[in-house]
């Protein structure tokens, strides 16, 4: 988080100036990654195991939607892990949702029929989505706000080319 753990955490560089932000609001000095291949994480791989439901693998969502942010700069091999544990929770929501409609709202309990835990795994995977997902801009209204295109020489057209 910026500013000591308060309030929204800063958003990357990249996206910043995607987003058209203010140059004396853009880091010129910060840490750059090295370039090189970005691989998800191993555990992530040792995942790889397609639901019979449907759903895929975390791993299907890493191939989907890495190469495109690596594109743009936004995924580094810094990022991996946090990518992946988005990857990760995109399958966990998936598999939350069809248990919900095969089992329905609420399920037999100890003592009547209860609401489904599935609804509640449902919601903590759509929160980890939203975190996890506006860190890389992948939520609407992340979107919403960027700005793609530019004059030639243009910083941005660098991240849309990488």
């Amino acid at each position: 988080m910026g500013r000591g753990g308060q309030g929204r955490p800063s958003k990357p560089t990249a996206l910043k100036v995607l987003h058209g932000d203010r140059s004396d609001r853009i880091n010129d000095a910060e840490p750059v990654p090295d370039e090189g291949d970005i691989e998800p994480p191993a555990w992530l791989v040792d995942l790889e195991v397609e639901a019979e439901d449907g759903t895929g693998s975390a791993l299907d969502v890493w191939r989907s939607l890495a190469p495109d942010l690596i594109r743009k700069r936004v995924l580094t091999a810094w990022d991996v892990e946090a990518f992946a544990v988005f990857c990760d929770a995109v399958i966990g929501y998936r598999r939350a949702a069809v248990q919900v409609v095969r089992e329905g709202l609420t399920v037999a309990g100890a003592r009547g029929r209860v609401k489904n835990p599935a609804l509640t795994a449902l919601k903590d995977y759509a929160e980890i989505l939203g975190r996890y997902g506006a860190r890389f801009g992948l939520t609407p209204s992340d979107r919403a706000s960027l700005s793609i295109g530019g004059d030639a020489g243009d910083p941005k057209d660098d991240l849309l080319t990488g």
